[in-house]
């Protein structure tokens, strides 16, 4: 990917179906509500959902990795990713990412030499984000938020490696999904010590100092640097499931 892919105001690239969703019509626009209305945007929506629905149905308890769509195949995250998935796929755990490059295609990668299901659901972005080529099944998605849905939805747990914005709001999201009852016996597994430190250290002394949170909310996740432990720590979770 590119270091810098973000969007400028001159670049004349068509708008992505989530911008087109997400931006505020203008008044002089709202003359006719019926051509106009963002209702009509459901169905498109609905749709997405059904498609999504459809080709994850077979698919049970996977395991969603996320990561860095920058880093490169000689980090030794990258490294690390391919061997969690890998030992997951050994497991026959089937393996979820966002389909892209960087550690998505190393978990991709690890799924399929270890002969499991190797899935990606990629998103419509205003720069190019290809498929990797280690995808036994592709979905490629226009709206976020059903995306992230089919992360939850076919997951049973998450292991994210470090990452940028993108990979932060899926921690936190499955973080307020546990939090707050909506998803249960699903394990969090921050992978990298040194990466995640500072995070940890503010959640724990500021965030969990100043009561935004629950001392107890610091065990929604756990931190390790072992590809091994992360997969132990998911066999264990569901071990204990009712």
């Amino acid at each position: 990917m590119d270091d810098s892919p973000y969007r400028d105001l001159d670049d004349n690239k068509l708008p992505t179906e989530d911008e087109v969703l997400l931006t505020s019509p203008l008044a002089e626009e709202v003359t006719d509500p019926f051509q106009k209305s963002d209702s009509w945007r459901v169905l498109r929506i609905m749709g997405e959902f059904v498609w999504g629905f459809d080709n994850l149905a077979d698919v049970h308890e996977g395991v969603t990795i996320f990561g860095s769509a920058r880093t490169k195949p000689d980090d030794p995250m990258y490294q690390k990713a391919v061997e969690t998935a890998r030992l997951l796929a050994r497991a026959r755990i089937p393996v979820i990412t966002g389909g892209g490059p960087g550690i998505m295609e190393a978990g991709n990668k690890g799924a399929m030499d270890g002969g499991g299901l190797s899935i990606g659901c990629n998103i419509e972005l205003p720069f190019e984000q290809g498929s990797n080529a280690y995808l036994k099944r592709s979905l490629n998605f226009k709206f976020f938020f059903v995306r992230k849905t089919m992360f939850v939805k076919y997951s049973t747990a998450f292991i994210v490696f470090p990452g940028g914005y993108g990979t932060l709001d899926e921690l936190f999201e499955a973080l307020t999904l546990i939090q707050t009852g909506k998803v249960k016996h699903f394990p969090v597994i921050l992978m990298g010590k040194a990466y995640w430190a500072g995070l940890v250290a503010w959640l724990t002394t500021t965030v969990a100092g100043e009561r935004k949170v629950n001392e107890a909310d610091l065990r929604l996740f756990q931190v390790t640097d072992d590809p091994t432990e992360a997969v132990r720590l998911v066999i264990a979770a569901r071990q204990r499931k009712p």
